[in-house]
């Protein structure tokens, strides 16, 4: 197996420290005392944060029940039923995480408002390409959901149904998940860029009772009507009982929907009934994310209510240090797990910013304005964005005012050395940037933000408290400052409780166990620093992420090779060593055609209008076959290596394929284009 070399870290200096006082008032401070004194934790040691965090770090993966206990004490979790243990079997997969205990994720999501104090101060932000944040406050946003949650159990929704959303980032979609919560049902949605076959695949495997769907949405200045496209999801969704019209471009319902405004109301919420909590137990389904569908229809990944509640809380609570006079803006779609993550900044009382428009539209500081016209205290955002920004010749600490904004986030892909470089810069020098990394299979961070610790340039702060994040060579020997595989050795709560119509967990232990049995193993080359840092290298495997959003190569065929011309086609996706992606699309043609721009443009308005525009590929290039194994699956990852680079020799056994002659052409492309170079891509 070949892996990208990891490089020491330097002994130069940090990038950024945090300030005495920063450290002093962090909520991570103050908690780790109050686990010292209340459960267990080593006394934290002030002279010395960097200690004193990997004291508590070491504390929260040996001691999982006396860690758990003390985050669930110090954020107050609201036990219906409390459980007399935290932790009754730590096998993985299957740890049972408050065996007994019952909650609600929508009441703590919203209990900020239950202070009259605050019920007038603004829980959500909607923000369009208008650029001027319109508020919901927590007393509208609790009424909202009190009536939808009422009108949802009124159409006879229980606990387990499945209800879904095809909806863009907007007020009315947390408000359909937080009803859905409160009922216990299970929330699932998709963004409204994705095609009909896109979201079929995805909503037919959970089969919903409730479709939430908006007529369209405004994206770089332009209105996308989806109306047809709704049809198209009501008629391949046969369990569904109600669908609710969410007229965001304000077109009147089809036949037989109903009016958003009816079920969920739209003005002060007064009259409105007060929300109804539906107690659950801790591994109630709470929500359905999707993997990318690489070999097949996506996965299906079920997170729980109580493990999300409590792995947000400690990750937006302590490691992001989010609290009620904060602002949390995150560049994110419904169709990302990022979402879901933003929503549950509530938990901690924080206001949420939803933007819903193009990233650099209608100039290439746009997320930067809504950052600075937000009060946005911490932002979150894409490598590839910061990137983007660079190149176009953006300043937002000159330009605008960011005097609120204390923290920038990156996830999606890793943040190279100059986007951490550009960021301090142009930022400003004061800037706390946190790269974080995880997946929508935990919804959260295995690594990231620590606002007690020094920044690198390029590396990760530091593993999350609660996850024992590890790099393992193949024989499971742990690595430090050398690239191994990403593994994860004890469980944690947000794990899934299992994928959808997934019988004795036979794809899920296959998806994380089957390399390592009884330890996760992510699918990402990873390096943990000897000073404690952690740097991604890249995917593992040959999973497309284009800006943290994972997306299948089978779904790409399968829109392709509906074209008569295309007879197959391989996609691959690989990471240059500046931070950006680069997604070509091979095409083994049909006897008599052409590969012109015709058909070219063709491929990409297939692609775009039946999946999304960043399923999208970068080059669309003609080869003579596409590679096989002897028992037919396509060699997406020895074709993504040769294009790194790697020999062929080293890339794939030329024993296991049906044609090693066509491997000729992507080692000669690669020759040819340099595409990508550097040790930590020859993967």
């Amino acid at each position: 197996m070949t892996t990208p070399h990891a490089v020491p870290p330097s002994t130069s200096e940090p990038l950024w420290r945090p300030d005495p006082e920063r450290i002093a008032t962090a909520r991570i401070t103050r908690f780790h005392a109050y686990a010292a004194a209340r459960h267990g934790a080593p006394a934290p040691r002030p002279e010395d944060p960097a200690g004193s965090y990997a004291e508590l770090h070491r504390w929260s993966v040996t001691a999982l029940g006396p860690f758990w206990h003390a985050v669930t004490d110090w954020f107050d979790v609201r036990f219906t039923t409390p459980s007399a243990t935290v932790l009754a079997d730590a096998t993985m997969p299957g740890a049972q995480w408050f065996p007994g205990a019952t909650l609600n994720y929508a009441e703590h999501a919203l209990r900020a408002g239950e202070d009259p104090a605050r019920a007038g101060r603004p829980a959500l932000l909607r923000v369009d390409e208008r650029h001027e944040p319109e508020p919901v406050t927590w007393a509208e946003l609790r009424a909202r959901v009190g009536s939808l949650a009422a009108a949802l159990r009124g159409l006879g929704v229980r606990p387990g149904d499945r209800v879904s959303g095809y909806l863009p980032n907007v007020p009315e979609a947390v408000v359909a998940l937080l009803a859905t919560a409160a009922v216990g049902a299970v929330w699932t949605s998709c963004a409204p860029d994705f095609g009909a076959r896109g979201v079929l695949d995805r909503f037919q495997q959970v089969e919903p009772v409730v479709l939430f769907a908006a007529d369209g949405y405004r994206y770089a200045g332009r209105v996308h009507d989806r109306t047809a496209t709704v049809a198209e999801l009501r008629a391949g969704l046969p369990t569904l009982r109600a669908v609710v019209h969410v007229p965001l471009l304000g077109t009147p319902a089809p036949q037989g929907a109903l009016e958003w405004a009816e079920l969920a109301g739209t003005g002060s919420g007064e009259g409105a009934p007060a929300p109804e909590f539906t107690p659950v137990p801790f591994d109630h389904p709470l929500w359905v994310l999707y993997s990318s569908g690489t070999t097949g229809l996506p996965k299906a990944i079920v997170h729980s209510q109580g493990g999300i509640l409590v792995e947000h809380l400690k990750q937006l609570g302590l490691h992001c240090d989010l609290g009620p006079d904060d602002r949390l803006f995150w560049y994110t779609s419904t169709g990302w797990m990022m979402w879901n993550f933003l929503v549950s900044g509530l938990l901690t009382g924080t206001t949420v910013v939803l933007y819903d428009g193009a990233p650099g539209f209608p100039s290439p500081d746009a997320q930067w304005r809504v950052a600075a016209r937000a009060r946005a205290t911490l932002y979150g955002t894409s490598a590839a964005y910061v990137l983007a920004c660079a190149k176009a010749g953006v300043h937002p600490a000159r330009d605008l005012d960011l005097s609120a904004t204390r923290c920038v986030a990156t996830t999606g892909s890793p943040l190279p050395p100059d986007g951490f470089r550009w960021l301090h810069e142009e930022a400003g020098p004061g800037l706390w940037i946190a790269s974080v990394s995880g997946g929508t299979d935990v919804c959260s961070c295995f690594a990231g933000a620590v606002p007690t610790l020094p920044v690198w340039t390029g590396e990760i702060q530091a593993p999350s408290l609660g996850t024992d994040l590890r790099a393992w060579s193949p024989d499971g020997r742990s690595l430090t400052d050398e690239v191994g595989e990403l593994v994860v050795t004890t469980p944690m709560p947000s794990m899934p409780v299992g994928f959808w119509n997934d019988p004795g967990d036979v794809r899920y232990r296959d998806s994380y166990f089957a390399m390592f049995p009884g330890v996760w193993r992510h699918g990402d080359w990873t390096t943990v620093t000897s000073r404690g840092t952690v740097v991604i290298h890249g995917r593992s495997d040959s999973t497309l992420n284009r800006q943290g959003v994972r997306m299948g190569s089978a779904d790409i065929y399968e829109v392709v090779e509906r074209l008569p011309e295309i007879r197959e086609s391989l996609v691959v996706g690989l990471e240059r060593p500046d931070g950006g992606y680069w997604m070509p699309l091979f095409v083994r043609l049909a006897e008599g055609a052409a590969l012109d721009d015709a058909l070219r443009e063709r491929i990409r308005g297939a692609v775009r209008s039946a999946l999304s525009p960043r399923h999208v590929p970068d080059e669309i290039i003609e080869i003579p076959g596409v590679p096989h194994t002897l028992t037919g699956k396509r060699l997406e990852i020895p074709v993504k290596r040769l294009l790194a680079g790697v020999p062929l020799e080293t890339a794939v056994n030329p024993g296991s394929v049906d044609d090693p002659e066509l491997l000729r052409f992507f080692e000669k492309l690669a020759r040819e284009r340099a595409v990508v170079s550097g040790p930590d891509y020859a993967r």
